[in-house]
């Protein structure tokens, strides 16, 4: 098949069947692999078809500028879209951002502008406030604002939903799915309920992001914001994107089983996804009660994972975090089991190794302290 340009081949990703990592469940479990689309992740999905709606709407006009603040998949879509196009592309990204996000990003094209990762929503330094700053700033200029957009979940609701109900036959019992700014979960979530209301919808969520409590108690809570490593997921705001009535269960995922979770899946299924891809399988894991022989689980994995070669796929980055079992050298992931395993957390080079981690950490923050101390004294 020929096409025009490369946003023609957006969608259509396949269903993949999970066979060794999920041998001993109970239930049939399938992967919706993302990463084939041609900006490998999800976002795509999402970035055509929000701007094809933001021109249509007279929003983005020839030669303009488009803004968008992101955790970088939707960013390389968007300047994937951008260079396709013939628009300038601004994207803001806090320093949680992979190095090799954001060279991909800077390859197509973007201007890149990082921000704190620390630091609230509404501050001026936050990568919401500085994109939404840049596009009042930049004539010609139109922010996309994924989290607030409603053409997000749409895009989702149009396309992902579909390919799953049609790919699984209509026999899906269960969606797994990482929340962030809720256009995939939701968008998929109110086509599947359409068509079979009792369809149960799982949310994944990051500890560090707000989201799970919100579900739970319809409170926004900052005190759950905290730190985590883990991308694609989780949220210090509260996107509008998210259809909290849609979603039947939420469950939290540590940086940690994530991490694990991903690499069992390149190891065991041949599959190199994404960070938050981990997530999703660790999900499955967390809703075994719940599942019969009957079961037909469809987890989304929204990314590749060569954009993670640094982190979770990188022995060193591994054992820096503590997630790897052994010598710093040893390439072996641990299983959950083998986590939990108490003379091995508590044995002496297990400490040793995770106290010469913290130790590096509070060092680098007595720099940073110093730094920061100096440079407001006028040092």
């Amino acid at each position: 098949m020929v096409y025009e340009n490369l946003s023609g081949t957006i969608g259509n990703t396949p269903l993949v069947r999970l066979n060794k990592i999920t041998e001993g469940l109970t239930g049939t479990y399938y992967a919706k692999v993302e990463a084939f689309n041609p900006g490998q992740s999800a976002k795509d999905r999402i970035a055509y078809y929000m701007v094809e709606q933001a021109e249509k709407k007279g929003l983005i006009k020839p030669g303009g500028t488009i803004v968008e603040a992101t955790s970088g998949n939707t960013g390389f879509s968007i300047a994937m879209l951008s260079a396709i196009k013939g628009y300038k592309c601004i994207l803001t990204l806090t320093s949680k951002a992979s190095t090799e996000k954001i060279s991909l990003l800077k390859s197509l094209g973007a201007e890149v502008i990082i921000c704190p990762v620390d630091v609230s929503p509404e501050d001026p330094r936050s990568y919401y406030s500085r994109a939404e700053q840049i596009a009042k700033e930049t004539p010609n200029a139109f922010y996309l604002a994924q989290n607030f957009n409603t053409d997000n979940a749409a895009a989702h609701y149009h396309s992902t939903g579909p390919e799953i109900w049609k790919q699984t036959e209509g026999k899906i019992t269960h969606y797994v799915c990482c929340a962030g700014t809720g256009g995939t979960l939701s968008g998929v979530a109110k086509y599947l309920k359409e068509q079979n209301p009792a369809i149960r919808i799982i949310g994944i969520d990051a500890y560090g992001s707000v989201l799970k409590k919100f579900w739970e108690t319809g409170i926004y809570d900052p005190n759950e914001i905290k730190p985590y490593k883990v991308e694609g997921l989780g949220k210090n705001i509260i996107p509008s994107n998210i259809d909290f009535s849609l979603i039947d269960e939420f469950i939290k995922v540590s940086d940690r089983d994530s991490a694990i979770r991903a690499r069992e899946l390149a190891s065991k299924e041949g599959l190199l996804m994404g960070y938050s891809s981990g997530s999703a399988m660790h999900g499955i894991f967390q809703i075994q009660d719940e599942l019969d022989e009957n079961s037909v689980v469809v987890a989304l994995f929204s990314d590749h994972g060569s954009r993670y070669l640094g982190k979770i796929y990188n022995d060193g980055w591994m054992t820096e975090q503590g997630y790897l079992l052994g010598n710093e050298s040893e390439t072996k992931v641990p299983s959950i089991n083998e986590w939990e395993d108490h003379e091995h957390y508590y044995s002496y080079e297990s400490v040793k190794r995770r106290y010469r981690t913290y130790y590096r950490i509070y060092r680098l923050m007595y720099r940073k302290y110093i730094s920061q101390t100096k440079k407001s004294l006028g040092l």
